[in-house]
């Protein structure tokens, strides 16, 4: 049975973690319950504008899912320290706990490939609505070769991991829960990935999230001139 066709056992029988690929880990169940709760408040708070969660526009068109940015604000195609294609209010800092997280994460799946302390400094945050999705697409605006860490709340997603030379097959697709965290850095860093679909209604009612959450943290490599 594929982690895709795993339906709710990852929910009643914790998983371990698992090499995607060289590269790539998934950690099901690496946010606990406390930690789902205050990055749920966190986001409430960062969707609030200036600078809060927003539709995305790229040169194909509108994307489906919504999005916000901490510490510097992604556009299609690179980064800045305002909103630039939104309301123009400066980005909302990055916070060092979120970076924490995400250096333990990485010290979890990937510890040869974790970069130093303070490192990470950008995040994206992602709201997945029922009909939402992410075509395939690789991380590449950032100038650093850190690992991405990727961390879900809410109803769970098919997360199709593919290779860095195409958005085509092979590719594995991956189950991602409430609480789950997904890395990738080295050989996977510039592998294609995307959403497929959303389960709606799969994720945990105590939690109140309406659709998906998934909120990436990066290494940015940049610098203010």
């Amino acid at each position: 049975m594929s982690d895709s066709d795993a339906g709710l056992d990852g929910a009643l029988f914790p998983l371990a973690a698992r090499l995607v690929a060289p590269g790539a880990v998934h950690l099901p169940g690496w946010l606990d319950e406390g930690r789902q709760r205050a990055l749920l408040a966190a986001c409430r708070e960062w969707a609030r504008p200036p600078a809060g969660l927003r539709t995305v526009r790229t040169p194909s068109g509108p994307m489906s899912v919504r999005q916000l940015s901490l510490g510097w604000h992604w556009y299609a195609y690179g980064y800045a320290r305002t909103v630039v294609d939104g309301d123009g209010a400066p980005v909302k800092p990055f916070p060092r706990w979120l970076g924490e997280w995400a250096g333990e994460a990485v010290a979890a799946g990937l510890p040869e490939e974790a970069p130093p302390a303070g490192a990470f400094d950008v995040a994206l945050v992602n709201h997945y609505g029922p009909d939402a999705r992410m075509g395939m697409h690789r991380d590449s605006d950032e100038r650093s070769p850190a690992p991405v860490v990727s961390f879900s709340l809410g109803d769970a997603c098919v997360f199709r991991f593919g290779t860095a030379e195409s958005r085509g097959r092979p590719w594995t697709d991956v189950t991602l829960r409430c609480g789950d965290a997904f890395v990738f850095g080295g050989p996977a860093r510039l592998a294609y990935h995307g959403v497929p679909r959303t389960l709606p209604g799969s994720g945990p009612p105590a939690l109140g999230v309406v659709g998906r959450l998934n909120i990436t943290v990066r290494v940015s490599g940049l610098a203010d001139p």
